[in-house]
């Protein structure tokens, strides 16, 4: 990749966002206590409409179910979130997983997903760690904490920069949807105020949640 005047690369060898993922502009972020919880949660939130969701390596033994749940819902576009080490991509790949996020820049883990057609969410904040996610190849940038900076921030980093897709994550609730859409974010990672009680069971209102983010990222998107 040559980088352009700006210093950012380009993106002859990155591996897009999924279809699915971008269109709705939603990635639910699930963690929970006992890999069993997972898949009572996967079916809700499959059978409420959202494509993209998020496993994290914080949920214990969650690789080691990878594979089974991806074969359950395979309608759903699963990946694996909070990694840090260049091995566990593998496996997250080896299981099925469609794209791999990252709480910081992490050039190993883009050297792995590249070559082997998985999507690459790299953690940043700084525009520095923003351009240098970008440059290794990431297929956006999650901005991570986003509460840390708010919505306007997008505006800021995509005057020197508009061709970064950047992803807010950390502190996202639904009613910061549209600031952040409206901001210019190509989509959303939410996680405790989408999920809400249902990592222990209680799934009332979760398809309810679901709807209203969709809903609210076409109104930000026709605005």
């Amino acid at each position: 990749m040559e980088p352009g005047s700006n210093g950012v690369a380009g993106a002859t060898q990155r591996v897009p966002l999924p279809e699915s993922t971008r269109r709705q502009g939603v990635i639910a972020v699930v963690r929970t206590r006992d890999v069993s919880q997972l898949s009572p949660l996967l079916e809700a939130l499959c059978e409420a409409g959202l494509a993209t969701i998020e496993l994290t390596m914080t949920t214990p033994g969650v690789l080691n179910e990878l594979a089974a749940l991806i074969r359950r819902f395979d309608e759903a576009c699963i990946g694996v979130g909070t990694l840090h080490a260049a091995d566990d991509a593998e496996r997250a790949l080896d299981a099925g997983a469609r794209f791999l996020v990252t709480p910081s820049a992490a050039p190993a883990v883009a050297e792995i997903a590249r070559p082997r057609g998985g999507a690459l969410l790299a953690g940043a904040l700084t525009p520095t760690e923003i351009v240098r996610a970008w440059n290794d190849g990431a297929s956006c940038v999650k901005v991570f904490p986003a509460q840390t900076v708010g919505p306007n921030y997008v505006r800021h980093i995509h005057g020197p920069y508009p061709d970064i897709p950047l992803v807010p994550s950390g502190g996202v609730g639904l009613e910061d949807i549209v600031p952040w859409i409206t901001a210019g974010a190509d989509a959303v990672s939410i996680g405790g105020p989408l999920i809400g009680g249902a990592t222990e069971g209680d799934l009332t209102g979760l398809s309810a949640r679901v709807r209203r983010a969709l809903d609210l990222v076409v109104a930000a998107r026709s605005s």
